[in-house]
């Protein structure tokens, strides 16, 4: 994939989560009668711009495109006019006010809810949360008694349908580092339970590889290795590889399934192997040498083959997970809530130190998961907006000063003292936030190019 298959999905996401995040300070403002007068996305020198409505709101699109503001008419940023004093943000009831801030966060709540609405609705196929073990004896699922083939149904109760199913739920739990008890249906189909422990986990890299901390992994069928289709110009068509070549073989070791037959290859790059293959009643010798390809800075091996479809593996591995529009209305509702609440958890244990701060993100590396998402299908793209726009909603409603959850702050002080916060305080105030937000985001862009460096 060239920068333009992760820069276009990236952008695409960052610019409708900005949107929606104005559009609900927009439409709140309109709804109190507030006067608005600029309608942007981005930051900066506009690059387009135009006016509409009675009020004549600028709308622009500007060149620095991360974040984006509504302006209204407000007497502490300039004159205003007798006749529109009644119209100034500043002169609206602080219940007004609240809510005209509170507005943006919602949207991007609401967003969520909306685009998981569509996917719980629509239906995705995704993996059996079917598990098998790592190559760690001692890790949590192996002590637990966790089996090869396990089909997990439920964990403390609650029903898991698929394999995001379980990394969400493990991962929750994980956090609040208890024992946990997994209803499983085993290889033979026999119910059993397991205990994992999680008292001794601690997130200190990224979601994804918490499964693999725990001792699990995807459970795969035995996989034939079988050719499917040979790419034009690849190792496997130099050496004369054909569909429907069985590998019996390869660098003298005997083969026994597709996953054996990837793995070889990708740790021989560039080496001549010897490759003993099954065409129908014939077994011939050829000698392959895998093409070298480098990813994360890793040299790898390809020969350009794809597996031959086979009936079993499919259905064994993956599930069509669809649920009715009442439902998915609901589960979109607890999702969105569930997820909110975890982001904040999470914060909460960065600052007590529980969780690394290696687990905070810059835009490098959102723009990385949106374009390995979009790569996967639309449902996985939608999915990662989805989670994009609760972090929005959350981060903006911390009480840092110059984000939306700092003006509600003071809003709040404001309706139990009966009076606004004094000038000198919110002054003060301003200048912690910028050094609040400068700091986190110093950090995030600092994991960003930590994440490149390694890897």
């Amino acid at each position: 994939m060239n920068l333009l298959d992760y820069l276009i999905p990236f952008i695409f996401a960052l610019g409708l989560l900005i949107f929606v995040h104005e559009l609900g300070h927009y439409l709140v403002a309109r709804w109190c009668d507030v006067k608005v007068l600029r309608f942007s996305i981005g930051f900066g020198r506009p690059l387009l711009k135009w006016k509409t409505g009675r009020d004549q709101t600028e709308w622009a699109l500007a060149a620095f495109p991360l974040g984006g503001y509504v302006k209204m008419l407000d007497e502490r940023e300039g004159a205003v006019a007798e006749a529109e004093l009644s119209r100034a943000f500043n002169r609206k009831p602080v219940g007004q006010r609240f809510a005209i801030v509170a507005a943006g966060p919602l949207a991007n709540f609401l967003l969520a809810i909306v685009l998981y609405w569509v996917l719980f609705a629509s239906g995705t196929e995704e993996l059996k949360p079917r598990v098998a073990l790592t190559d760690d004896v001692q890790s949590i699922a192996a002590v637990a008694g966790v089996r090869d083939g396990d089909l997990v149904v439920d964990i403390d109760g609650e029903g898991v349908r698929s394999w995001t199913d379980l990394r969400w739920v493990m991962l929750r739990h994980a956090i609040d580092r208890r024992t946990v008890t997994l209803r499983v249906r085993t290889a033979d189909d026999v119910e059993a339970f397991r205990q994992l422990d999680f008292s001794g986990v601690r997130i200190d890299e990224r979601d994804t590889d918490l499964i693999g901390k725990i001792g699990l992994r995807v459970w795969r069928p035995r996989i034939a290795p079988v050719v499917g289709r040979v790419l034009d110009g690849s190792a496997a068509q130099r050496a004369g590889l054909l569909a429907g070549d069985e590998f019996v073989s390869l660098g003298g070791e005997p083969l026994d399934s597709w996953h054996e037959l990837v793995e070889r290859v990708r740790t021989r790059a560039g080496e001549p192997l010897e490759a003993v293959i099954r065409r129908g009643a014939d077994t011939l010798t050829v000698t392959l040498t895998p093409d070298v390809v480098t990813e994360g800075g890793e040299r790898l091996g390809r020969i350009g083959i794809s597996v031959a479809e086979q009936a079993d593996g499919r259905a064994s591995m993956f599930t069509v997970v669809r649920y009715g529009p009442l439902e998915s209305a609901y589960k979109s509702v607890v999702k969105t809530w569930e997820t909110s609440a975890l982001t904040l958890k999470m914060i909460g244990r960065m600052i007590t130190g529980d969780v690394s701060w290696k687990n905070l993100s810059g835009p490098v590396t959102i723009a990385d998961y949106a374009g390995q998402s979009a790569r996967l299908g639309w449902g996985h793209y939608l999915g990662f907006v989805a989670l994009i726009s609760i972090s929005l909603g959350v981060l903006n409603l911390l009480p840092i000063p110059v984000l939306d959850g700092g003006h509600l702050l003071y809003y709040t002080i404001e309706i139990i003292k009966g009076g606004p916060v004094s000038e000198r305080v919110m002054e003060i105030g301003q200048q912690i936030g910028l050094v609040a937000l400068a700091m986190l985001m110093a950090f995030a862009f600092y994991n960003d190019i930590t994440r490149l460096i390694s890897g």
